[in-house]
């Protein structure tokens, strides 16, 4: 076998594996801009999600290096990260075929009053749903297959 096919051969059996892993998203329904920051062991830019219908993903699910686990931190402040302000975490670690989310406030309610949903596009897997912005307590780590988007939703109706 030449060199020129083999190395076709490992990219067409390579290429399914990472386009079949799910993504991070984030739909913002809320009447006010928010803002996200993709952190693990390193912080990306404030990215500005609209009012309305604001998205963010990190596609495909990424599995950090240092960390194993990433979280999307959403404030309702453009500098709310770095100032101490609520934020909500939107927590996932990538497990080989599984991939385990959870919700979490730091520094306060910053959701208080509106309904927060996360959820995978597998229908089979666990919901998280803050009725009122805050956490009911307890537990909320879900996991489902990899292959499956999980979106949180802000403001969901």
């Amino acid at each position: 076998m030449s060199f020129k096919l083999l190395a076709i051969t490992l990219l067409a059996t390579t290429a399914p594996l990472v386009s079949a892993l799910g993504a991070a998203k984030v739909l913002n329904s809320c009447p006010f801009p928010v803002y996200l920051a993709a952190v693990g062991s390193e912080t990306s830019a404030i990215q500005t999600l609209p009012a309305t219908g604001g998205t963010f993903a990190e596609s495909p699910f990424t599995l950090d290096p240092k960390t194993g686990g990433r979280t999307l931190k959403i404030t309702r402040e453009i500098d709310g990260l770095f100032t101490g302000k609520p934020q909500l975490n939107f927590a996932y670690t990538l497990d080989g075929a599984n991939v385990w989310y959870d919700l979490s406030n730091v520094f306060g309610d910053a959701f208080a009053g509106y309904k927060l949903v996360e959820k995978s596009a597998d229908a089979g897997c666990g919901v998280i749903e803050w009725a009122s912005g805050t956490s009911p307590g307890g537990s909320q780590v879900k996991t489902c297959g990899s292959g499956n988007d999980v979106t949180l939703e802000l403001c969901a109706p």
